[in-house]
């Protein structure tokens, strides 16, 4: 499927993958991680297009983003308006490409520049070499050090793509081959390094070769000796890190959580400062705040991971479910999800989640008695969008079942009205434990 609307007679096509956790840049999965990986492709590809829409501005040539692994709505969420969306087509990847060129000349184009994703030394004067030389030249090539190509470039349909070994460094010697067979003028740009290869990376991008984690999850805890270590079972994951910040409990919650793999952090009680003290200890990409009592979806990280893809979303949570089957937990549930999709008002319980840079930006959590999440996340909706995951995080309902699910409710929305009004929440803190007598 694609848009037809370019009047353009030169086309940039950059082509390239949807960054997918596990299935993006795989190659790179034992040095970075499924999740680091994925957002390495994700950086390499922003940084890509930012070159190609500083080059085209001033040259009058269409964007085509011609990508694989999603649809064109995603596509267009993460890198915005102002290109043409396309999907490639199925097989290897010389019939895609293939095809992203019949397409463009099929649409008037009299240029055609392809160029992948993952080539951070690609620069405005690249560029303005290919574009330049196809006035003269049927061809374009830009070799990569590994033998294949970064950049292709026609002003006319030809049978380059056919019985090539994609991956092996033969590529650009057979495709030159080719073009001399088909009496194709050609030109060739400098060699640049594609970064497929955990090699690459750490020559070329060091700062990424780093072995750290995607996700840190911060779990504040007081005696929650009776769940910890299911809820660290439930998060535990290679793409993440998992710190337990231990309020000053009684009971062998550190030793089990501890023993369950998370590392551990004192700090004085209080939920707000507690996981304040692990976002300043963790070692992430983005921070996960998980309550004690909650477990996390599976694969949370991918879907953290693709919220995070709108680069308008500052904060992330997931839907909210409790472990009880009772019919007014069932309603509890309707409403506050209705609650978090309209309002883009989550609670705590729903695993709120955020890049460590924007979590830094807006100070962390305010270090109140009472509803610090509600106040944070209040904050930061005025800084950016706030995406609600479409998996569930399951939270024990034994607060409700404790005090009542219709008295519980109800003070928590005296809570969140009272917040609305300006009430301070050290007062809020006192109506709410003297509720609870």
């Amino acid at each position: 499927m694609r848009q037809k609307q370019d009047t353009h007679r030169d086309r940039l096509i950059v082509f390239g993958r949807y960054p997918v956790p596990g299935q993006t840049k795989t190659r790179l999965i034992p040095l970075l991680g499924a999740a680091r990986a994925a957002d390495f492709q994700r950086a390499l590809t922003e940084r890509t297009v930012r070159t190609d829409r500083a080059f085209v501005g001033r040259q009058g040539i269409a964007i085509e983003a011609c990508f694989e692994g999603c649809s064109e709505k995603k596509l267009r969420r993460w890198l915005g308006s102002g290109l043409i969306f396309s999907i490639q087509c199925a097989g290897d990847l010389g019939q895609r490409m293939e095809s992203a060129f019949r397409d463009a000349f099929q649409e008037g184009c009299h240029r055609v520049v392809l160029h992948g994703t993952d080539i951070p030394g690609l620069t405005l004067s690249h560029l303005e070499e290919a574009f330049e030389a196809l006035k003269e030249k049927d061809l374009v090539l830009g070799p990569s050090t590994d033998g294949g190509y970064w950049l292709i470039g026609l002003k006319r349909h030809a049978d380059l793509f056919r019985s090539l070994e994609w991956g092996a460094s033969t590529v650009f010697a057979k495709t030159v081959a080719a073009a001399q067979h088909l009496n194709l003028s050609f030109q060739v740009l400098g060699p640049l390094t594609d970064m497929d290869t955990s090699e690459a990376v750490t020559q070329c991008m060091p700062e990424w070769a780093e072995q750290r984690p995607y996700v840190s999850v911060i779990i504040p805890t007081r005696n929650e000796a009776a769940r910890i270590e299911d809820s660290i079972a439930r998060a535990r994951s290679r793409d993440a890190e998992i710190i337990v910040v231990d309020g000053g409990s009684t009971d062998n919650t550190v030793e089990k959580a501890s023993r369950a793999g998370a590392r551990i952090i004192t700090a004085s009680p209080g939920r707000a400062m507690q996981q304040n003290e692990g976002a300043a200890a963790a070692r992430g990409t983005v921070l996960l705040f998980l309550h004690a009592d909650t477990r996390l979806p599976k694969g949370y990280v991918s879907h953290a991971f693709d919220i995070f893809l709108d680069p308008g979303t500052i904060l992330g949570a997931f839907r909210f479910k409790t472990d009880s089957d009772e019919p007014r937990m069932k309603i509890i549930e309707f409403l506050a999800n209705f609650r978090s999709q309209n309002l883009r008002l989550p609670y705590g319980d729903q695993a709120l989640f955020i890049r460590k840079s924007a979590f830094e930006r807006a100070g962390g959590f305010p270090e109140v008695p009472i509803a610090e999440d509600l106040v944070f996340v209040k904050k930061l909706s005025k800084m950016g969008r706030v995406g609600i995951a479409e998996a569930e995080a399951v939270t024990s309902a034994r607060r409700w079942l404790k005090l009542g699910a219709v008295r519980t409710t109800v003070i928590n929305q005296f809570i969140l009205a009272g917040l609305a009004m300006g009430v301070s929440p050290h007062t809020l803190s006192r109506i709410y434990r003297q509720s609870k007598n």
